[in-house]
């Protein structure tokens, strides 16, 4: 296993972009780490990075190699926790990108019903918007992702796909309040607290917006959902959200969730994925069968 050593310092010169930054990391000498890229650089008869003053940059054939790096490290981490398994360890680290819809309650539950059945699993999540998500995923950062609104990438797997309508947060005595179901033209005339444009749900309602010629009172924009919902409680301004992170038993005391009519904003999906034709590693695979059970047992709750 002693290559695979070698593998993840080419790994982290590549995200760092830096020998020296790399070197430090790994607690090695610079010099020492450099030679062995010379090395196998002479090895291969091709120049794998192209050093810079400040840096370095992965040449064409640097990016075919660390393609070939990332394989071979996630194959050795799905071996190794095939191994603990075996000695019935249950030991392994999901790590999952998703959107901030659902950090809120819905992931953080699904982990803590995860962690009663495998207690020594661990997880690594990182909150991003669907662009930055789908990066992570194709960098080998992050094993699964769990977003709304992905961008087209033809690696990508859908593990499962849930529909998602928008539903609008208000408080309880917001005039809009007394309605069942919100057109987004109720809403004029209103302040809105709406998340920053990288979001999707924000995109859909941007593109609505455009096609319907209509205009909102944007009072505040952030890249917080948890700073949205403090600005519907405290300021009396709507926002909106995906269903899924808008649960009424997730809710702060005093804000209502009311649907949007769907002829303005139709459902997109909410999608589990992973890279096609990838091994995932034993942890990440189990954890993405007990996501895809939780999410369809979703589509069975009928809609209100």
């Amino acid at each position: 296993m002693r290559h695979l050593r070698f593998l993840r310092y080419m790994d982290e010169v590549a995200r760092t972009g830096s020998i020296r930054g790399a070197a430090d990391r790994l607690n090695v000498t610079p010099s020492a780490l450099n030679r062995r890229i010379m090395d196998l650089e002479e090895e291969l008869g091709l120049k794998l990075l192209e050093r810079r003053p400040r840096g370095v940059r992965l040449t064409s054939a640097g990016e075919v190699f660390l393609t070939y790096v990332r394989e071979q490290l996630n194959d050795a981490d799905r071996m190794r926790s095939q191994l603990e398994d075996l000695r019935g360890l249950r030991r392994g680290t999901v790590r999952i990108a998703c959107s901030q819809a659902l950090a809120h309650d819905f992931l953080p539950r699904q982990i803590g019903a995860f962690r009663k059945r495998y207690p020594l699993m661990t997880f690594e999540v990182m909150v991003v918007d669907h662009e930055r998500a789908m990066g992570l995923l194709v960098d080998y950062v992050v094993d699964l992702i769990l977003v709304f609104r992905p961008p087209f990438l033809g690696r990508l797997r859908p593990i499962m796909t849930l529909p998602q309508r928008l539903v609008a947060l208000m408080v309880e005595d917001h005039p809009l309040a007394r309605k069942a179901k919100l057109r987004l033209a109720d809403c004029t005339g209103y302040p809105l607290a709406l998340p920053e444009f990288s979001t999707g749900g924000r995109q859909m309602i941007e593109e609505r917006l455009s096609r319907a010629g209509l205009k909102l009172s944007v009072a505040a924009e952030t890249n917080s959902f948890e700073l949205l919902r403090g600005l519907v409680a405290h300021t009396g301004m709507i926002s909106f959200q995906i269903e899924i992170g808008a649960q009424p038993e997730a809710m702060p005391p005093g804000i209502v969730v009311r649907p949007v009519d769907e002829r303005d904003l139709p459902s997109a999906d909410l999608v589990l994925g992973q890279l096609r034709d990838r091994n995932l590693p034993l942890a990440s695979a189990q954890f993405a069968e007990h996501l895809a059970g939780a999410l369809r047992g979703r589509m069975e709750v009928p809609a209100e």
